[in-house]
């Protein structure tokens, strides 16, 4: 880049990237909406915090006051309203449609005829409060200190239950998610197939949770479950994926809908996906909602550790700590060769800590770092590429590393702590290679870095380094035993704290903001979640999941690698197009058992298929982050995803790394891991030169980049013999280029025509 050029720079200081993107079809409300809706987003982040943490007013003034929750609420009536707080925020906040085309279009008479629907709302809420009172008049039969609830086929209550419960439920529920595919209002306004649905949602806790507390609950999952079970259930997956379309839209939608459609047809298909018998509507959704599917482990993990860390996130937000990382990075990153695409790198891997959705770290900090590379030379689909790779890696940045952790330690049993442990050096790895990647591209287009005069000043950053403190304080925190709930709930008050430090003090209004922020940050997720427990209900119903384990257990026998292979693809192309959590709740419901069967131990099994379920992120031809990128750089979309493909291409090895050598994920002698840390670095220099065609300083030709990607791949076995194998060929390579001088090879590179 010429001298005149770069003299058109402005200084880059980082601000906004706290702030909260507005999808095209959120509402905006105005006058008595928008603090009605405030409010409602207060108190369900408030709530979790004060049931998480235990924190109630009768547990320290002994008064207990009507309607007000006692903590701690019993596991699944808590995970019952977590799903149906986000079912009312999420109807009350996103709209059917999007707003940027649609303008002020409205359509009253829909929203009329729409008020149709409240006929049948008011007949469930009455009957559901007629349950309540039946549960609680102590005139009902026990069995083994719980009161039974047996309607059969033929009795008043199983009559009650159909007619005045679950046939209306069904009639709003569906009817208000169809007219909301029509109905228009206003961005300020809401719809009133909308409020019929968030009715819904409430109705359905307001069964379940006294119904759940009767012997009732013993029958979920079986033939005898109540009616009326299966029709809240029914009316609640089916909410959930309404919601999970309006939030995340339609792919992991069409792939619940296709484990609902296996369900029913599984007895009719060959091999290993048959069944041995049909099974019913009632028992089928009856076992969808309990503790094997939405009530399960993503809704457990969704309800606990990710909304306490949504919250944790949204009062970093609020402080602005995440314009200090991006600042920060620039100072630090800024002079290299290729500076804005380093930046990028730092920036996603101190903004994933805080953010922890692929997509959300690409639009966060490549609005400012995807400009800027392509101001210093990269073409827009690289720029894009590289900021698609580098948010991608956020994901499984310690010690937060996206929500798909905490599903992990929920599944596996294993703390927390040793997870974001082992994840160390495989995020090194990742991060490195992407340096790497991003490094030789730019030597080989002979790119500068920033001038100090357009960078903020690292000297003022540094005397702010009290703004990592949040986080310092949850990691030692973590480390001293704090459990996860306890850590987030000390590093979220350090936040505030510290930001007394700051221009940004945290007052009453400004918690309240914040809170208000993590309720609406959080509904994504929860719908994601539950959806993801639609799916995981499926596998756990049906057992194709131990069917699958079979497979890979036969291909074993053939080859350890071909299963890895094999799994490998599975678990990306399950991921494709969904957010990182779904993906690996459903991966690892699908795939990792098979591994474990195989032998493989629990913990890189996990991590094996964790990390494909990352990186389908970044992977074509459904690839969410690289997407996001292409929006902001205006390049094509496939040919970003292809280019972010390539930059990312070391995180496709790495898992097959800690495979052959467990000693990347912590486990072995301190010289052990020292070694494996050492020589895994040293195969992804060497795979990062042979896909860019950069070694040593120059260009290599076609024959000597194979020769360093094969070198790379005798470094992933990790023993001393392969490792040798390896450094002797790069040694050679070396050699080669310096004494012979082939002719390099000019088009290897991450670059090409958009």
């Amino acid at each position: 880049m010429s001298d005149q050029q770069a003299e058109q720079f402005e200084p880059v200081i980082a601000e906004g990237v706290d702030e909260e993107p507005v999808e095209p079809n959120r509402r905006q409300f105005t006058g008595r909406l928008a603090p009605f809706a405030a409010t409602l987003a207060i108190l369900y982040a408030a709530f979790h915090m004060a049931a998480l943490n235990g924190v109630s007013i009768s547990n320290y003034t002994g008064i207990e006051i009507p309607f007000l929750p006692q903590f701690p609420l019993e596991t699944w009536n808590f995970r019952i309203v977590h799903i149906a707080g986000a079912l009312v925020l999420g109807f009350l906040i996103f709209a059917a449609h999007g707003f940027d085309h649609e303008g002020e279009r409205d359509t009253p008479l829909l929203s009329r005829a729409g008020l149709v629907l409240f006929l049948p709302v008011a007949a469930v809420y009455w009957t559901a409060l007629q349950f309540i009172l039946s549960v609680q008049s102590g005139d009902l039969p026990e069995m083994g200190g719980l009161v039974t609830w047996a309607a059969f086929p033929g009795t008043p209550l199983y009559a009650q239950e159909l007619w005045w419960f679950g046939l209306p439920l069904l009639v709003a529920t569906f009817g208000g998610i169809v007219l909301s595919w029509f109905e228009r209002r206003p961005r300020g306004a809401v719809a009133t197939s909308d409020v019929v649905m968030a009715l819904c949602g409430i109705a359905i806790a307001l069964y379940l949770i006294p119904i759940y507390s009767t012997a009732a609950r013993n029958s979920v999952g079986t033939s005898f479950v109540p009616i009326g079970v299966a029709f809240a259930a029914t009316a609640g997956s089916a909410l959930i994926l309404e919601l999970t379309r309006r939030v995340a839209g339609l792919a992991l939608v069409a792939i619940a809908g296709i484990f609902l459609i296996y369900t029913f047809t599984a007895h009719l298909l060959p091999g290993i996906l048959a069944v041995q018998s049909a099974y019913t509507w009632q028992r089928f959704f009856g076992h969808v909602y309990s503790d094997a599917g939405i009530l399960g482990p993503t809704t457990a993990v969704s309800s606990t550790y990710i909304i306490l860390f949504i919250i944790f996130a949204a009062f970093l937000q609020a402080s602005k700590v995440g314009d200090y990382f991006i600042n920060f990075a620039f100072a630090a990153a800024g002079r290299a060769r290729g500076g804005p695409a380093k930046v990028a790198i730092f920036a996603s891997g101190l903004m994933g800590m805080i953010n922890g959705t692929s997509a959300g770290n690409v639009v966060a900090t490549g609005s400012l770092t995807i400009p800027l590379m392509k101001k210093v030379g990269y073409e827009k689909k690289t720029a894009g590429a590289i900021e698609a790779a580098a948010s991608t890696g956020g994901q499984i940045m310690p010690p937060i590393m996206g929500a798909g952790a905490f599903i992990m330690a929920e599944i596996t049993g294993i703390p927390y702590t040793d997870i974001a442990f082992a994840a160390i050096i495989p995020a090194v790895l990742y991060f490195v290679s992407i340096y790497f990647m991003v490094d030789f591209e730019a030597a080989k287009l002979g790119m500068r870095g920033m001038r100090e005069d357009e960078l903020p000043k690292f000297a003022k950053l540094v005397r702010q380094v009290y703004l990592f403190l949040p986080i310092i304080i949850l990691i030692v925190a973590l480390f001293m035993g704090y459990s996860v709930i306890r850590a987030g709930t000390l590093a979220t008050v350090s936040a505030a704290v510290v930001s007394w430090l700051t221009p940004n003090r945290m007052g009453p209004r400004s918690i309240l903001k914040a809170l208000e922020l993590a309720g609406l940050m959080s509904i994504q997720i929860i719908a994601v979640c539950a959806a993801a427990g639609i799916i995981v209900g499926v596998i756990s119903l049906t057992g194709v999941g131990a069917r699958f384990s079979s497979l890979l257990l036969n291909l074993a026998g053939v080859s350890q690698l071909l299963a890895l292979v094999f799994a490998m693809c599975i678990a990306i192309l399950l991921g494709m197009g969904m957010p990182t959590t779904a993906a690996y709740a459903v991966a690892a419901s699908v795939v990792a058992p098979g591994l474990i069967e195989i032998g493989i131990p629990q913990l890189t099994a996990h991590f094996f298929v964790f990390y494909f379920a990352v990186v389908s992120a970044i992977t074509p031809p459904v690839a969410l982050a690289s997407y996001a990128a292409a929006g902001i750089s205006g390049a094509n979309p496939m040919a970003t995803s292809v280019a972010s493909f390539k930059i990312g291409i070391a995180a496709f090895i790495v898992p097959f790394m800690f495979f052959y050598n467990s000693a990347l994920l912590m486990d072995g002698s301190t010289i052990e891991v020292l070694r494996a840390g050492a020589t895994a670095v040293f195969g992804v220099f060497l795979l990062s030169s042979g896909v860019q065609g950069w070694f040593m300083g120059s260009r290599t030709a076609w024959f000597m980049c194979a020769a360093l990607m094969l070198a790379a791949l005798f470094m992933i076995e990790g023993g001393i013999f392969t490792d040798l194998i390896g450094i002797g060929a790069a040694v050679a390579v070396f050699f080669v280029q310096k004494l012979l001088h082939p002719a390099p090879d000019a088009q290897i590179s991450v670059r090409g025509a958009d």
